[in-house]
């Protein structure tokens, strides 16, 4: 009894510590949040400051809500984002701002994908017009980190550092395996030879089909890394190429002795640098201002006074029935935001930036739909970021005109289901059965205890096929093409930017603000407003409302690291539900 007891009190003390920790954490969130408030505020930009461009945090579609930034779990500096296009506004104003001298790039690893990079990129190019020093500066640089600060004037490493430069490769994780141990299986109902999401599942390596199309874009992705550093490094994208091939950027006096790099320098030496530019003595601190902080003093542009605007509707994430959130396309919510700019007079254009994989078909058709009903009215563009595959592709096909970059990844026009079969694991393994009774013959369809009938694969089959022949028709409509020129180029292909254009997915190479430009001008608007759709989500609010979620997805990415991407592809393949328009894996070049 005594025993009893200790473990009684035991549990009622876990219970009370918890709860203690959970207010604890809730009173620090609470404070920060009220102490945030008016953080937004401009930053003073003080005369010969040095524009501090730090890449290695999240460079994201907008600039998220900044009442949570430092705050543990939620924010802190690892945490910190800045939207793509806020960025290169910055760099831009910052071009003709005589209160700085230059602009210093910290980057060892970047968070974001290759399109979004290449804008960036072109953004600092952009800057060194105005002839001001750009810097960069790293101990360590990954191949994304060295592609964005070879735009630098100078590059620089540590003495004792790395460069990466050793060529692209892109591996798939598969689950074949594992599921045959634990009894499942899965069952894939799909159309395209080339929608590879469900290979993962049922194989364990890649197809043929799937090789082919992976060599292509990864291929395409590898050319305009080394045509960008080629043309910044004034080295021959073949020399680069054997640079990689052989591997021989092993330590830094080699990306010095083949000119990758400008000179070896501790981080002192690069600070007196940049004392010596801004007119410091040595003795003296260094004016600096964050690309964060100086994106608050964005001057307000000539052309926002004007009663005509251009709407941009950012689309990011998987594509979901409902709200959604910012890291999702949800119908609901990004269909309202369409219809919301369709019908305001003063919205001349519409333009529709989509970084997404796919996700429900239905929900994509939903999207779709007010496109259609907007393009009717007046001019739509899309604009494709780093993926706009599947159900993204989906819900931008009926767009006037789609712009993509050289390395956007797209197509992918397919559709699939995976219901898995869990009788081995349940019945054969764990002794589990299951007895019931119905009414009609297909009653219990997809049950995930057995096995499918050959009636119930028929009927799947059927409903798979109806929402790829919707697919490629709408396709087919808004790009001025017969469904079998669509279904060709389509069976779940993946392209590169590049050949979209070619195929005729896609209509012009350029960039996010070269969508904006082409939907004014088709407006035949000479001034405007920009304005974005749909409005940011609260953050204290989402927070609040997703707590346990936020705080599980904290832990469970410190404890996997890299391996959580892995996770997540898993935990995607068992939630997601109704037919899907998806790239189900993510790219990763390493």
């Amino acid at each position: 009894m005594r025993e009893f007891f200790k473990y009684v009190f035991a549990t009622v003390v876990g219970i009370v510590i918890s709860t203690v920790v959970l207010v604890v954490l809730f009173f620090v969130i609470l404070v920060g949040a009220i102490s945030s408030i008016g953080e937004d505020k401009k930053v003073e930009v003080k005369s010969n400051s040095v524009l501090f461009l730090d890449l290695d945090q999240a460079i994201t579609e907008r600039t998220p809500e900044n009442s949570l930034a430092g705050l543990p779990i939620i924010g802190g500096s690892e945490n910190k984002s800045v939207g793509f296009n806020d960025l290169i506004k910055a760099l831009k104003a910052a071009k003709n701002d005589d209160n700085i001298e230059c602009v210093y790039i910290n980057v060892s690893a970047p968070n974001a994908g290759m399109a979004t990079m290449l804008e960036v990129r072109n953004a600092i190019l952009d800057f060194r017009k105005s002839k001001k020093p750009v810097i960069a500066y790293s101990e360590i640089y990954s191949q994304g980190a060295y592609y964005l600060a070879s735009a630098a004037d100078k590059v620089y490493l540590n003495p004792q550092g790395a460069l990466e430069f050793k060529g692209f490769s892109s591996q798939l994780t598969f689950f074949k395996g594992a599921l045959d141990k634990l009894g499942v299986e899965a069952q894939i109902i799909r159309v395209g030879n080339y929608k590879s999401a469900v290979e993962p599942f049922i194989t364990t390596k890649m197809s043929d089909y799937n090789r082919q199309q992976v060599t292509a874009y990864v291929g395409g992705l590898y050319k305009t890394f080394l045509q960008g550093i080629s043309e910044t490094r004034k080295i021959s994208t073949d020399s680069l190429f054997v640079l990689a091939d052989d591997y021989k950027i092993q330590l830094p006096k080699d990306a010095l002795a083949y000119k990758m790099v400008d000179a070896l320098k501790y981080k002192d030496e690069v600070l007196d640098e940049l004392k010596n530019i801004t007119g410091k003595d040595k003795k003296a601190s260094i004016t600096t201002i964050s690309i964060n902080d100086y994106i608050k003093n964005l001057p307000v542009e000539a052309t926002y006074t004007s009663k005509n605007k251009v709407a941009v509707i950012y689309a990011n994430g998987d594509i979901v029935g409902g709200e959604g959130s910012d890291q999702q396309i949800g119908s609901e919510r990004i269909s309202r935001a369409i219809r919301k700019a369709r019908l305001d007079d003063d919205i001349k254009a519409i333009v529709l930036r989509v970084n997404s994989g796919g996700g429900s078909a239905l929900a994509s058709d939903v999207i779709w739909r007010e496109i259609v009903l907007s393009k009717k009215i007046k001019p739509v563009i899309a604009s494709f970021g780093d993926v706009a595959a599947s159900g993204g592709y989906y819900i931008g096909c009926a767009a006037d005109s789609i712009f993509v970059q050289p390395n956007t990844i797209t197509g992918s026009i397919g559709v699939f289901g995976i219901i898995p079969n869990l009788q081995n694991l349940l019945t054969n393994k764990l002794g589990i059965t299951f007895d019931g009774v119905k009414t009609g013959k297909y009653a219990d369809i997809m049950s995930l205890n057995r096995p499918l009938t050959a009636g119930e694969r028929f009927i799947i089959q059927n409903d798979v096929n109806h929402v790829y022949d919707s697919f490629i028709t709408r396709v087919a409509d808004g790009r001025k093409k017969t469904k079998a020129q669509v279904d060709s180029i389509g069976g779940g292909h993946v392209w590169i930017g590049t050949d979209a254009v070619k195929i005729g997915l896609a209509d012009r190479l350029g960039s996010f603000n070269d969508a904006i430009v082409s939907a004014a001008k088709k407006a035949k608007l000479s001034e405007y407003k920009v304005v974005e759709y749909p409005e940011k989500i609260d953050p204290f609010k989402s927070f609040l409302s997703n707590a346990k979620e936020n705080i599980s997805v904290y832990y469970t990415k410190k404890e996997l690291g890299e391996n959580y991407l892995i996770y997540k592809q898993m935990q995607k393949a068992i939630v997601n539900s109704g037919i899907q328009a998806r790239m189900d894996y993510e790219i990763q070049i390493k």
